[in-house]
């Protein structure tokens, strides 16, 4: 069979072929047996964290691919780190980008991926761009939405580097909107839905105003975005977590 017949009978054979779709209760990863490359997928509930690294292009230009790859290898190392530490599950690694998926959506899964967003910034910010002044600093955003989320395996059998899993509901590309949204001291942003149900330590922060009195400080400030051709508000924050 030749290449053009290959392709129209795959074509063929997916268009009539019913997708079945199973939930599940945990984030699935390529070597789930349930995955195979037919009209297969498994739907999960997760709190989605999408974090991109703003202005690679401009370090390319600016470093050599030796630097460029260190400071690419600072940065996924910190993320990653930190998404383990808090119970996150990684995924697709995509150039400067990664996503990160805490199980659930309850208010403990939310406001832990937004505890999460913190920690990187403070990590991203204070730890590895003390070590990379002699270079250049990372600028990145994060996105954070929550909900159901279609996975799918995508390409041809054979070894891992055919075919890939594939990420598919409004949280996510919610979570990658906003964090196009988000960059310099405003790095985090999180959808309205996750900012009305954070839990108070990660939405407020509390200052002693004198009198033995905490006062609590909202953390976030609203803004808005074009999603789906509509509006909708989103919040920003320029806080962090420190690290211990």
């Amino acid at each position: 069979m030749g290449l053009k017949e290959d392709i129209q009978k795959k074509a063929k054979e997916i268009e009539k072929e019913i997708f079945q779709v199973e939930s599940v209760s945990f984030v699935p990863t390529l070597s789930n047996t349930k995955l195979t490359f037919g009209c297969k997928g498994l739907e999960f509930e997760a709190t989605v964290l999408y974090i991109d690294m703003r202005g690679s292009t401009a370090i390319l230009n600016k470093h050599q691919k030796r630097v460029v790859a260190k400071i690419h290898m600072l940065y996924y190392h910190a993320i990653v780190k930190i998404a383990k530490a808090t119970g996150g599950e990684i995924r697709s690694f995509n150039g400067d980008s990664l996503l990160v998926f805490y199980q659930g959506t309850t208010k403990d899964s939310l406001s832990t991926a937004v505890k999460a967003a913190m920690q990187m910034k403070f990590a991203i910010q204070t730890l590895l761009n003390d070590n990379l002044k002699n270079y250049t600093d990372i600028d990145f955003g994060i996105g954070i939405d929550h909900g159901k989320i279609l996975a799918t395996k995508v390409g041809i059998g054979g070894t891992d580097e055919t075919k890939d899993l594939i990420w598919i509901g409004n949280a996510v590309n919610r979570a990658t909107k906003i964090s196009d949204k988000c960059q310099t001291s405003y790095n985090i942003g999180i959808s309205e839905c996750i900012y009305n149900n954070l839990l108070d330590y990660v939405k407020y922060h509390e200052k002693d105003n004198g009198y033995f009195v905490k006062q609590k400080i909202d953390m976030w400030s609203r803004e808005n975005l074009i999603y789906n051709n509509e509006y909708e508000s989103y919040y920003k924050t320029n806080y962090y977590w420190i690290i211990e």
